[in-house]
């Protein structure tokens, strides 16, 4: 990966959703510490004179520490969606989260009209066992009740623990009258970041469920794998994919490109872009390529999918991704702790701001739900409180559908009683097999056909 100006601090960029976040991880020297302007000491004194009286007058003993954690999480409870104090417990957790690996229920959550609402299980963990669907609302992890004051990484705290610890969720989930109760226990969450295998006589297919350290080294791989299998084409399967590093997103994206083009850029308050670029030639930067996305497809999903989009290099099908275009930055603090603080924006090669607009697939095509699923609700960034504007799109907080892709209506047709099929896969198979007959064709024969 190649930046285009090199900074003086050491970062690591990550692009999750939910409990993850796009987040830059900052160690900064003494130099870098933030500073409060002078105006700003004024403004203090109301804090610390609400702190003396709390102390003095409160009905019973109160801890310093406690109250001041409070008060900077109410202040980063005023931000956007992304914003947060994280306690050390929680810091030191994410830094472990980077690894693939925690210890939880495998849930993406989000907030909707102060509520904690399920995005998405992560595949084969507890949550998925049980049977939680996108579009739940949690009331209640064990006892305690989550009010509108609970923030997203309390909540997240909660469901966090050891392996083998139970927990109890009540869930209200959309059409069904009473609330429902799950008994989990929790796991170690090892998240496979790729899966792969041939789906047919020369096209492979690829799955990658986050973007991890290792994930660019392990699509490696199977890369390699799939191409002594012969394969001459390609399906790149993001959907429900809620993101992870930056890094790994930008490698990942630079085995279907050529050295050089520019993956993606950043902009802060500033006004200032820096920029990522691929710095190897991909492995496959030529074989006809389709990329599957979702509602659940965010953030370093979104970058990879908008950089091969907008370099003409993959056919995007499926139906609008979940639209997270923000940047957070980890700020450390002195007792452990840490800020995560909204800092930038990031932009598609074409300058495309993706902030709750998301990726308009070139194909739209609709799953097959099933029937007790249709009505569901679908959570994306334009949903969450407090969520940021599209500063290129005034209307994005408006935006139901893709303007103008190309949509396949076949698949809203009602689904067969025995399974559910996948649409999408389907189309994307038939798609590659399409490419190579046309490519095929001799020109004249394809000029006459089409002038018919």
């Amino acid at each position: 990966m190649t930046l285009s100006k090199r900074a003086r601090i050491t970062f690591l960029v990550m692009i999750i959703l939910g409990f993850f976040s796009m987040t830059i991880f900052v160690e900064r020297d003494l130099e870098g510490k933030v500073s409060a302007e002078t105006d700003s000491y004024e403004d203090l004194k109301l804090f610390s004179e609400v702190l003396s009286s709390l102390q003095k007058n409160y009905v019973e003993p109160t801890k310093s520490k406690e109250l001041i954690y409070g008060a900077v999480k109410g202040m980063l409870n005023t931000l956007d969606a992304h914003s947060a104090f994280m306690p050390p417990e929680v810091y030191k957790e994410m830094q472990v989260d980077t690894k693939g690996e925690f210890g939880g229920l495998g849930l993406q959550i989000g907030t909707k009209d102060n509520k904690l609402v399920v995005i998405a299980p992560i595949e084969g963990t507890p949550a998925d066992t049980a049977g939680i669907k996108p579009g739940d609302v949690i009331l209640k992890v064990d006892d305690q009740v989550l009010t509108k004051d609970t923030s997203l990484m309390d909540a997240v705290n909660k469901m966090r623990g050891e392996k083998g610890s139970k927990v109890m969720l009540t869930i209200q989930r959309d059409q069904v009258p009473n609330p429902m109760v799950f008994e989990l226990v929790r796991d170690i969450i090892r998240i496979q970041s790729v899966k792969s295998k041939v789906l047919e006589p020369g096209i492979g297919y690829i799955r990658l469920t986050q973007f991890q350290e290792q994930t660019a080294r392990d699509l490696s791989k199977s890369i390699s794998k799939l191409r002594e299998s012969n394969i001459h084409s390609l399906i790149l399967d993001l959907r429900n994919n809620p993101g992870g590093l930056l890094t790994s997103a930008v490698e990942v994206t630079e085995q279907f490109l050529e050295s050089g083009k520019l993956v993606v850029f950043i902009k802060g308050r500033d006004g200032k872009r820096d920029e990522y670029l691929a710095s190897n030639s991909g492995a496959l930067k030529d074989i006809p390529l389709i990329v599957l996305v979702n509602e659940g497809s965010a953030s370093a999903s979104e970058i990879v999918s908008g950089a091969l989009q907008d370099w003409g290099r993959a056919v995007v099908v499926g139906t609008q991704t979940f639209g997270k275009g923000s940047v957070q930055t980890i700020l450390p603090l002195s007792d452990g702790s840490a800020l995560r603080l909204t800092t930038a924006k990031y932009y598609t090669p074409k300058g495309r701001s993706i902030q709750n607009t998301g990726i308009d697939p070139d194909i739209v095509v609709k799953p097959i739900l099933p029937k007790e699923a249709k009505n569901a609700p679908i959570l994306r960034e334009r949903d969450l409180d407090r969520h940021l504007k599209n500063e290129t799109r005034p209307d994005a907080d408006k935006v139901e559908k893709p303007k103008n892709p190309s949509e396949d209506t076949t698949a809203m047709s009602e689904p067969p009683q025995d399974k559910e099929e996948d649409v999408q896969l389907q189309k994307a198979v038939e798609l590659l097999k399409s490419w190579r007959i046309f490519k095929d064709l001799p020109p004249k024969l394809t000029a006459q056909q089409s002038a018919r």
